[in-house]
């Protein structure tokens, strides 16, 4: 989510509609473009990319869903493991819906 001077939640009230109607817009009329190069992202980066917290992005990292590395001190997620965390989810959607129907 692109940075805005006000936070998304207080800009929202401001406007009296809910915060879910409001983020969509502010991703539409700014959209996060990263920057292509990048190879290792830091966790919020990460979280962001996918649209989770911190927090969901830390667990996913402990379960070892999302893998990541370690350089020093820092902690950094390959931009290619989000890509494939998120093409194992639709996979797993898609056969779990297969199987519903």
């Amino acid at each position: 989510m692109p940075q805005f001077p006000l936070p998304a939640h207080t800009l929202a009230q401001a406007l009296g509609i809910p915060d879910e109607d409001l983020l969509p817009l502010l991703a539409s009329v700014a959209p996060e473009q990263g920057d292509p190069t990048v190879l290792a992202l830091t966790v919020e980066e990460a979280a962001r990319r996918i649209g989770v917290g911190r927090t969901t992005m830390y667990a996913l990292i402990a379960s070892g869903e999302v893998p990541s590395i370690q350089i020093g001190r820092l902690r950094r997620i390959p931009a290619q493991a989000l890509t494939d965390y998120i093409a194992a989810c639709t996979r797993t959607a898609a056969s779990t819906d297969a199987l519903a129907a």
